[in-house]
């Protein structure tokens, strides 16, 4: 290769790194630009709201009163769902990536993967038709024998209509989302770390416990993190589970709500300061999840010098 080749192959080399670096600048900035661009359009457009007069807004105690009740069911649905799935989630991931045979991994990965695709309406749709009808027995069990239990206080929703109802529907759509980020972290487990602790005698479990969920912990909580996000912007399947009503501390009796159901529910017949309203209360959403995203990130960096994040 001569002089002038060499240095016309080395401009543009440069001048495709200058594009490249260019372009994923301006990728970047336009995230930021649009994440501002909607922040900038929740607030001016909450403002109304936020300054009304308590008795414009709906319930007649101003926005706070009617928006933390919401907030609460909202919370009280994600968490019910990250306690059933986090368990079951990583049980399966552990089962996928170090115990089942290699077919059977593979096939159970895609069931998993695919439960992922499943759109949000046919869960609410299932929850709706088939599981709160058998679950409202259970409902009358837990109501009888244990109603002394404030979150089992009766009477129970004959209907089955409830936020843990909603909560367990809510646990099925990020069941795959946190499993398969788990698995996917269980496998960049190093071997050596693995066939270290089996060297040294540990059982299979003894292996998974020192050398598998050290490494996985902080991939576990971005998963669980990302879980939590999905759970908490859920519309379509909580507002054809839940039967909502006035915030209740129990979990079988219809009532509670949530704020992505509550602006489902009420956006397409708003007007006036009753859309202010329901953008406010996006508005609290949005600080919600991001806050959620910020604490997720803020895991990852602490633990990134032994992260399977990374």
């Amino acid at each position: 290769m001569t002089a002038t080749s060499l240095t016309s192959t080395q401009g543009a080399g440069r001048a495709g790194d200058k594009v490249f670096s260019g372009a994923t600048l301006a990728a970047g900035c336009l995230i930021l630009a649009v994440l501002f661009g909607v922040a900038l359009f929740l607030v001016v457009q909450a403002i109304p709201a936020l300054t009304a007069p308590a008795d414009k807004i709906q319930g007649g105690q101003g926005f706070f009163a009617y928006i933390w009740p919401i907030v609460i069911g909202t919370l009280i649905a994600a968490a019910i769902a990250l306690v059933i799935a986090t368990p079951i989630a990583i049980g399966v991931a552990l089962f996928i990536s170090h115990f089942a045979p290699r077919r059977l991994a593979s096939g159970l990965g895609y069931v998993v993967d695919l439960l992922a695709a499943i759109p949000s309406v046919v869960y609410g749709a299932w929850g709706a038709a088939f599981l709160a009808k058998e679950i409202s027995p259970a409902y009358g069990w837990l109501a009888a024998n244990m109603g002394w239990l404030p979150i089992f206080q009766g009477p129970a929703s004959s209907t089955g209509k409830t936020i843990l109802t909603a909560g367990i529907v809510l646990a099925v759509m990020v069941l795959p989302i946190i499993t398969s980020l788990s698995r996917e972290i269980f496998l960049q487990t190093p071997k050596l770390h693995e066939e270290a602790a089996l060297a040294l005698g540990a059982t299979r479990w003894e292996m998974i416990r020192m050398a598998v969920l050290p490494f996985a912990r902080p991939g576990i909580i971005s998963a669980i993190m990302l879980g939590l996000g999905r759970a908490l912007g859920e519309t379509m399947a909580v507002a054809l589970v839940l039967s909502s009503g006035a915030l209740t501390a129990s979990l079988i009796q219809s009532g509670n709500q949530t704020i992505a159901a509550e602006i489902a529910l009420n956006f397409p017949e708003a007007s006036g300061l009753k859309v202010s309203t329901l953008i406010a209360a996006g508005l609290v959403l949005f600080v919600i999840t991001l806050g959620v995203n910020m604490i997720a990130r803020w895991v990852i960096t602490r633990h990134k010098e032994f992260s399977g994040a990374n």
